[in-house]
């Protein structure tokens, strides 16, 4: 009988050795891959500013961001709706980490372009990196005719923005994204206002349901426009994904719609009223 016990766990000790073998083998051979972060958040823009999603390559994005007057205007401007601000762009993918956008906005009739891109992604895997980094940088200018004594040349209309866009997807659920900010305007109001102003952004995504999020972004100026009594830029927006768009609706006190202006130029005080209602509507092709 204890011949039979030796056989049976010799026989299962070989077993073990031969299937652990074969474990280690398997894994070896395995390839180890890393898993992008994907979909930190679901539009190019967080509310106002850029999050760090991109294009796809040869993805052709079309964009309309509409913001009404102010709310606290009243019942005589319909609340801020004769009022409203425009922008149309197109966006492209030129590869899948290099966007390229082109716009109008009928503030100030200014044209802008833009170029982003995906630096580094966050990954989890093998070779594990804990937030993506992405590049952005514009150009606008404005064309909107000066007023008599006040004229200005093509350079002295142009302004410069670069950002570097630092996001994290923290779970399913919630993300959040810093945004340091330089913006450079060849030309101020008066000698008090500064030619290069810094700031920092703030954007988070709570992802409420599987098409619905709750989006909030702020923007803090280290230095600011004297001439206009400027102040940091705060948003709020409601992104509703439906099949080939991304519909937002946002509550800010910003009118403009692209970062030279909204991050540097804003006047509306959020807490006391000064509330814009507006939309970014966006269709892919």
């Amino acid at each position: 009988m204890k011949n039979y016990f030796m056989i049976f766990a010799v026989l299962l000790c070989s077993f073990q050795l031969s299937a652990q073998d074969l474990l280690d083998i398997l894994d070896k051979e395995t390839p180890k891959v890393d898993n992008v972060v994907t979909a930190t958040f679901k539009g190019t823009r967080i509310v106002n500013g850029h999050s760090i999603k991109n294009r796809k390559s040869k993805e052709l994005e079309f964009i309309i961001a509409h913001r009404f007057g102010r709310v606290n205007t009243g019942f005589g401007e319909l609340f801020g709706l004769d009022q409203a601000n425009i922008r149309f762009a197109f966006e492209y993918g030129l590869t899948d980490d290099l966007t390229a956008g082109l716009g109008r906005s009928s503030y100030e009739k200014t044209y802008d372009g833009y170029l982003k891109y995906a630096l580094i992604k966050q990954k989890e895997g093998v070779h594990h990196f804990p937030f993506a980094v992405s590049l952005f940088g514009s150009i606008a200018a404005k064309s909107q005719k000066a007023i008599v004594g006040s004229e200005r040349t093509f350079a002295e209309s142009l302004y410069y923005v670069g950002q570097i866009l630092i996001a994290k997807k923290i779970n399913a659920s919630f993300s959040f994204q810093l945004t340091p900010t330089y913006v450079h305007r060849n030309l101020t109001t008066i000698d008090a206002d500064p030619h290069d102003i810094f700031a920092l952004g703030f954007g988070t995504r709570l992802k409420l349901n599987k098409r619905v999020s709750l989006n909030a972004e702020y923007y803090w100026q280290f230095d600011k426009l004297v001439s206009i009594a400027a102040r940091n830029s705060l948003a709020f927006g409601i992104d509703i994904e439906t099949g080939g768009h991304v519909f937002q609706i946002i509550l800010s006190n910003s009118i403009t719609m692209i970062e030279k202006s909204f991050i540097t130029e804003t006047t509306g005080n959020f807490f006391a009223g000064d509330i814009h209602l507006g939309f970014n509507l966006s269709r892919t092709f």
